[in-house]
């Protein structure tokens, strides 16, 4: 009895499946792009990338659009490979990468415009004219701000991740003091410090020329103090503060009433401003 191997007829014939979309990375194939992680960024670029397919290795050239990124690193396996994302205008891109073997699919990467900065408060509101201390801008979109006091660049410290917070130290002011705008720029825009920032003038040590006058004399007389920087002074006789005490708004004359003392004892006066603390003479109670 004799056997023999049965015939398929063309109909019979196994019938393979169609091929797949996209080529599966054996060699002769092009490299096939997955996803791009993170898919979008910053229009200024500079923000790292990373780039997952199959058919990878020896990637020669990634593009956004058509402009080309920095290639920092592939894996050997040709998984991954990472990239500085260039600098483009806002709007979503098609990312494709190109080896030996050919060029890969396309994948979309968004870019971001960045946020339109809006400031709300700064802290502190004043300080002195030499500038030198921190400042703390707080707000909106302030992130990659610059800022300017009344036209002078301030340092910038940093800002927070959420873009709500810029540090910086604040610097020299106009001789004098008074007040400056302050503005926040970023690649979104221009805002302004409601209120902006008041430098306050150097207070100047106090002096004396003409010590107190007359330097004797009963309680409730009137005397005088000659000298520069008084204002805002306050006179002691010994212990007691004088009363009635007004400077001229030179800040050069000081005027006022001898305070209660004790008869034929002679008291030291003592001036003191924000400045400092200045001696004016002595006074002998009669």
């Amino acid at each position: 009895m004799s056997t023999s191997t049965p015939q398929l007829t063309p109909q019979a014939q196994l019938q393979l499946p169609p091929s797949p979309a996209f080529p599966f990375p054996f060699p002769g194939f092009g490299p096939v792009l997955l996803a791009v992680l993170p898919n979008s960024g910053p229009v200024a670029g500079g923000n790292t990338v990373t780039l997952f397919g199959l058919g990878l290795a020896g990637t020669t050239s990634v593009l956004f659009g058509s402009t080309p990124a920095t290639i920092i690193g592939q894996d050997p396996l040709g998984l991954t490979v990472t990239v500085l994302a260039p600098a483009h205008a806002a709007g979503a891109v098609q990312v494709t990468a190109t080896n030996a073997v050919g060029t890969s699919n396309p994948v979309t990467y968004v870019y971001a415009a960045p946020p339109v900065p809006h400031a709300t408060a700064i802290i502190p509101t004043s300080g002195p004219v030499a500038g030198g201390i921190p400042f703390t801008i707080i707000g909106t979109g302030l992130q990659n701000g610059t800022v300017t006091f009344g036209g002078t660049p301030a340092t910038v410290l940093g800002t927070d991740p959420t873009g709500m917070f810029l540090i910086g130290i604040v610097p020299a002011g106009p001789v004098g003091g008074g007040n400056v705008p302050v503005v926040v720029t970023t690649p979104g825009g221009t805002t302004t410090v409601p209120g902006g920032f008041t430098y306050l003038p150097a207070v100047l040590p106090p002096t004396v020329t003409i010590p107190v006058t007359p330097p004797a004399g009963a309680a409730g007389a009137t005397f005088t103090i000659t000298g520069t920087n008084l204002t805002g002074a306050i006179v002691m006789f010994g212990a007691v503060p004088a009363t009635g005490v007004t400077v001229n708004g030179t800040g050069t004359v000081i005027t006022g009433t001898v305070p209660p003392g004790t008869p034929a004892t002679t008291v030291p006066v003592i001036v003191t401003t924000p400045g400092g603390t200045v001696s004016a003479g002595a006074f002998t109670y009669v």
